[in-house]
């Protein structure tokens, strides 16, 4: 499902997307700073997102994604919405990201994370990078309910991410250093294909009908036609798996890198009693 978002040809947001990164701007203070701030986003896929933060706020934005076709959409997105000297985008594996430490101010881990090899080793890196005092937000897939182990590999294979345990996500930050955890469930406001799995029905609300019959006919490119109708056949069996049973939501977890290994500790030691 999230390889269908990359085939996407769309430039922009829905409306839940802006309300979620305007949410972001806000509980890290980004919409209020006089101050230029320096930002990442992992994986940033097309750049609609780091080019949001380029055009709206006062921020120098970098983006890594492992999809060199990705990174060069993007970067022709910077240079058409005039923001190209504020974005700046690197090819690499956004678990081994290409910066020195302690060098940005606000690190985005978005939901293609969670399709890292290594989402645990993905946090790291974006606290590893994160200045003192600084911003780390994930944007995460989480499991809400139970499922067994074949509904399970079902779930990962039909999203190519595999969500974790919200307390797997939250220890990942604080081993990370990571501080001061905050929690939001966006589940209902924002990408609603991912709880409902409706992954080709809902290309119709996504997506405009000439992007949604491109989409389908490069993915039968991808995939073939046995691939393409097999996951279409595979959608009812999803629904059935993430409808009413929510077994499957998207949570925002902020948190502010500690000012060295004390900060951390005593961070810890108030959640111990």
């Amino acid at each position: 499902m999230i390889d269908l978002l990359r085939l996407s040809r769309s430039r922009g947001f829905s409306a839940g997307d802006q309300t979620l990164y305007r949410q972001i701007a806000k509980l890290t203070g980004l919409s209020e700073s006089e101050t230029p701030q320096s930002v990442i986003d992992v994986p940033c896929g097309r750049g609609a997102v780091a080019n949001f933060f380029a055009k709206h706020y006062p921020a120098d934005v970098a983006g890594v994604d492992p999809d060199p076709a990705a990174i060069d959409v993007a970067e022709q997105r910077a240079r058409d919405e005039g923001v190209a000297s504020k974005v700046h985008y690197h090819n690499a594996p956004i678990d081994d990201l290409p910066y020195q430490d302690e060098v940005f101010d606000l690190t985005i881990g978005e939901l293609g994370l969670a399709s890292s090899a290594d989402p645990l080793r993905a946090v790291a890196e974006l606290a590893r990078i994160t200045r003192p005092a600084g911003s780390v937000v994930l944007i995460s897939l989480i499991w809400t309910g139970h499922v067994d182990d074949e509904q399970r590999r079902i779930l990962v294979q039909h999203l190519g991410a595999a969500p974790l345990m919200l307390v797997e996500w939250k220890q990942a930050l604080r081993e990370a250093s990571v501080v001061d955890l905050q929690v939001e469930d966006w589940s209902d406001q924002v990408f609603p294909f991912l709880i409902r799995g409706r992954t080709f029905t809902q290309l119709a609300e996504l997506f405009t009908l000439v992007d949604k019959l491109s989409i389908l006919w490069r993915a039968r490119r991808r995939w073939g036609w046995r691939g393409l109708k097999g996951a279409i056949a595979r959608e009812y069996e999803i629904r059935n798996l993430l409808g009413p049973e929510r077994t499957i939501g998207v949570t925002l977890i902020k948190g502010t890198k500690a000012n060295g290994v004390a900060e951390a500790a005593d961070a810890d030691r108030v959640r111990q009693d």
